[in-house]
């Protein structure tokens, strides 16, 4: 590459040398001959033309030299979801009702509306939760909570280095995120703790950023391997459930204690060039959306004490399907830019005009065809409503769903992680082709909206693959109850 650069470069300066000297014989013999000018003279325009020339040569070589280098990919290695190798921690709903009726800080009203989400939640029979929580608990210990994810972390980052057979020393940037948990000294200490890692690996903890902070931390992730050339970057994410488990009456604080479940995720981000032949997916695009400067999205979703100020909870406003609906909206108008065919767009801009300026007519807004630039799509978990709003909005089909509703199903709200379960469950069906392409998008507090397009490098084998899925894909799908 570098002797193409010079050649190139010799042959731009031989041939602006031979038209420059042909340019000025040219213009001297035009000067002495037909203008009659004095002959010191006329060499002293000449000799300034030249300085001209020559400056301009100079100043278009410095800015083919200068202009910022087109930003290398990055690459998704692999990645690995956690699935708990102690079944004590498969809870049905109906266990899971016993559990909070034991504690004895529910009132009967309470657990009917808890009876009633379980069973519009979405979720299966088999969803994990932590090992502490099923040991009837009216408290739960820092130490127990640390064990929760120290559990997931683990296994997860155990099997993602077994997977990609990537020594632990290589590991230069390590990237962590869990909203609920915020242990001193953070995840990403523990991880070099317990890996014994170098002291020069750079490391990141992300907290409070809700659901969507797997792809914040994925692309905070690939902005740091664009400075820090030949790098590895792991990224872990996760939520915690055994330090906030919210023990009073406020109904819109005890959906988050029927929803949410154990799970993490750790992913292999690579730069090196080499890794390319070796790697599942190359990212396209990151799109991060924050509609927080406004109170009603803001308040969406908020962590706060209950009225009777007995306990601390997530609380989930009345308004949070309006927010992520809107909150949708402005991410796939931005990412929309950058994958849509021409003609979407154009149909989708000239309906725009059309509703701006024909404001006495009532014209439906348009939603360009997403399936026409994705192949796969992996939407948050969420709850069984924010699917059917996504669903709706996006005017997807049952199939494009499915990954998402299976993971509901299956394994619960994983939170950040989700949509790692989901592409997962895409590979295990065998659905995930070389060229594809996989939209992630997932929602979270703040309000936050956030997109990572990925591009398959290579067609994924089932029979090849170590997942969460794999022993029991052959069950999926399967018909949820409304």
């Amino acid at each position: 590459m570098m002797s193409f650069f010079l050649l190139s470069l010799l042959s731009i300066l031989a041939i602006s040398y031979y038209y420059n000297n042909f340019l000025i014989t040219t213009i001297q013999h035009f000067l002495v001959h037909d203008f009659h000018l004095d002959k010191s003279y006329a060499e002293f325009i000449l000799v300034s033309i030249r300085c001209g020339m020559l400056a301009s040569i100079l100043a278009t070589l410095y800015c083919y030299l200068m202009k910022p280098t087109r930003n290398k990919h990055v690459y998704l290695v692999d990645f690995a979801c956690y699935k708990p190798h102690n079944p004590a921690c498969m809870c049905t709903k109906e266990h899971f009702l016993k559990l909070i009726k034991s504690t004895g800080k529910f009132r009967d009203e309470s657990l009917d509306f808890i009876r009633k989400i379980l069973e519009r939640s979405g979720i299966g029979e088999k969803t994990y939760i932590p090992e502490c929580i099923m040991k009837f608990p009216k408290y739960i210990s820092l130490d127990q909570a640390k064990g929760e994810t120290e559990s997931v972390m683990i296994g997860a980052i155990d099997e993602l280095l077994l997977k990609t057979k990537v020594k632990k020393e290589e590991i230069g940037i390590i990237v962590t995120n869990c909203s609920l948990f915020n242990n001193i000294p953070s995840l990403s200490s523990m991880i070099i703790n317990h890996y014994k890692l170098s002291h020069n690996v750079l490391t990141y903890n992300l907290s409070g950023m809700g659901c969507s902070a797997g792809l914040i931390s994925v692309d905070l992730a690939q902005q740091l391997l664009q400075v820090r050339p030949n790098s590895y970057a792991l990224v872990f994410s996760t939520e915690n459930l055994s330090s906030k488990v919210y023990f009073g009456n406020n109904r819109s604080m005890l959906v988050s204690n029927c929803l949410f479940r154990v799970g993490g995720a750790a992913i292999l981000l690579s730069n090196r060039s080499s890794d390319s032949h070796r790697s599942k997916y190359y990212l396209k695009h990151i799109v991060r959306t924050h509609n927080g400067s406004q109170d009603q999205y803001y308040n969406s979703i908020l962590e706060k004490e209950d009225e009777d100020g007995v306990s601390t909870g997530i609380a989930l406003s009345k308004n949070i399907m309006n927010s992520a609906g809107k909150t949708l909206k402005a991410n796939i108008s931005t990412l929309g830019k950058d994958v849509l065919p021409l003609i979407e767009q154009l149909k989708f801009l000239a309906n725009l005009v059309a509703r701006n300026f024909l404001k006495t007519r009532v014209i439906e807004a348009y939603t360009p065809n997403f399936m026409l630039a994705f192949e796969h799509i992996c939407i948050h978990t969420g709850g069984k409503a924010v699917q059917e709003e996504m669903q709706k909005v996006l005017k997807l089909s049952d199939w494009h769903m499915e990954p998402s509703r299976m993971t509901l199903y299956r394994y619960g709200n994983t939170s950040s992680s989700s949509v790692w379960y989901e592409l997962a469950y895409c590979e295990a069906k065998g659905r995930v082709k070389k060229g594809h392409r996989i939209w992630q998008i997932a929602f979270g507090s703040g309000f936050k909206c956030n997109s990572a397009v990925w591009c398959a490098l290579q067609t994924i084998h089932p029979f090849k693959e170590k997942n969460p899925w794999i022993d029991e894909i052959h069950e999926f799908p399967v018909n949820v109850p409304n």
